[in-house]
């Protein structure tokens, strides 16, 4: 059985390595961080994911049903909440970066600090 959620975390995890170890640009640097933390979002949201559940929101459900479980989706939000805030941190700091160096490239900025 083919688990697609699974599959396309691994992905995006290979995406965004390969985005923090092989690319100079430090914007890119920061997509790749973003992408990890969607990699991240989408292995919690598919480990609460169950097939034909419901929301756990009634308080009164048969006991034939299946409820979907909420923790993963409660930590997801915030985890946006933080990737969000951590992604503002990020580019203001390039922004400074920029206006020091007059550039985004890593190799040049470690060349220009001597």
């Amino acid at each position: 059985m083919i688990n697609l959620p699974y599959i396309a975390v691994t992905i995006l995890l290979l995406i965004g390595f390969y985005g923090l170890i092989f690319r100079d640009n430090i914007i890119k640097t920061v997509i790749s961080v973003g992408i990890l933390a969607s990699a991240a979002n989408l292995f919690l949201v598919s480990t609460g994911y169950r097939a034909e559940g419901i929301t756990p929101i009634f308080t009164a459900v048969p006991e034939d049903m299946v409820m979907v479980f909420a923790v993963p989706q409660a930590l997801v939000i915030t985890a946006i909440v933080i990737g969000l805030a951590m992604t503002t941190l990020m580019l203001a700091l390039v922004i400074r970066i920029y206006k020091e160096y007059g550039t985004l490239d890593t190799k040049e900025i470690r060349r220009l600090r001597g």
